[in-house]
């Protein structure tokens, strides 16, 4: 019976080290969860202005020779998972592989066949799944999270876009989690390259466009910076997301250990109850056994 008692301590205080650490994890990815909020937030609205005109000048610019908005036939394809460097935040690595998996079995499954498809990760958690699987993968920036910065975001966006224009790749998207909140995040696919277009809603009618300087100048220097903040905003979300999912982990976690807690309280309290009793029992027994 003491032995049963002392296991069972044993697992108490081991739940109750487990549950500090999970609560102060939650902390720490609530504290980072509100400056990566901060940073998408004020990030979003902009980027998503300057997606809308990139696509718009696209849209307007047919006379014109715009090679990063070139439609090519699908053979070669880059995709861009963006997952975590650390575990411990849920299913939220595992959903952006399987979303980019699902990818690729919807729309690119002849060219996986072929050994068409590559996979540049960021974050340490898609370039370890992918390199383990054998996929085709470029390993040169999966650790931006390391040193999380516009700069070296912009080093895998300019790489993917000299790829591209080089004929490399047909086609380039992204796979990230967009923030919603907390507890809630959407897993999408983005197509990056060659730049979307608008649909002509205008009867056939083209937008009339005022340039300054020139279209050409305009596009020429445009283009590649919008690419590159579009990059950066799907980071920013992927970042906020972990975080978010951490925390909510980390939550859903210490609230498990309370649970077991609680069992383990009881079935300590059960034990230690009966210990007593035989215990009784015995001297009860062994006082009657000595009168008579």
């Amino acid at each position: 019976m003491s032995g049963q008692l002392k296991e069972v301590r044993n697992r108490i205080k081991s739940v109750t080290s487990t549950q500090q650490i999970t609560k102060a994890m939650k902390m720490v990815s609530a504290a980072k969860l509100r400056r990566a909020q901060d940073a998408i937030i004020q990030m979003r609205p902009y980027a998503q202005k300057l997606q809308e005109m990139l696509s718009n000048i696209a849209s307007a610019s047919s006379d014109m020779a715009l090679p990063l908005a070139e439609e090519r036939a699908a053979e070669r394809v880059l995709l861009i998972p963006i997952t975590s460097d650390r575990g411990l935040c849920g299913a939220y690595n595992s959903n952006v592989v399987k979303a980019t998996r699902q990818l690729i079995a919807d729309k690119y499954a002849t060219q996986f066949a072929k050994g068409n498809v590559t996979i540049l990760p960021i974050g340490k958690k898609g370039w370890e799944y992918f390199t383990k699987n054998n996929y085709a993968v470029v390993a040169d920036f999966w650790t931006i999270f390391a040193d999380l910065s516009f700069d070296n975001v912009r080093n895998a966006a300019v790489y993917a876009q000299k790829a591209f224009l080089n004929k490399e790749y047909d086609r380039v998207e992204l796979v990230y989690s967009q923030f919603k909140n907390a507890a809630t995040q959407k897993f999408v696919t983005e197509a990056y390259l060659p730049i979307p277009k608008v649909e002509n809603t205008n009867g056939g009618k083209t937008s009339d466009f005022i340039y300054e300087p020139s279209k050409e100048i305009l596009i020429q220097e445009l283009m590649p910076k919008i690419l590159n903040t579009q990059v950066y905003k799907a980071v920013l979300d992927a970042n906020a997301s972990e975080h978010g999912a951490r925390m909510t982990a980390m939550d859903k976690a210490s609230e498990n250990a309370n649970e077991l807690l609680k069992n383990l309280k009881i079935s300590y309290n059960r034990a230690r109850q009966a210990a007593i009793t035989t215990e009784l029992t015995e001297i009860v027994s062994g006082a009657a056994a000595l009168q008579g």
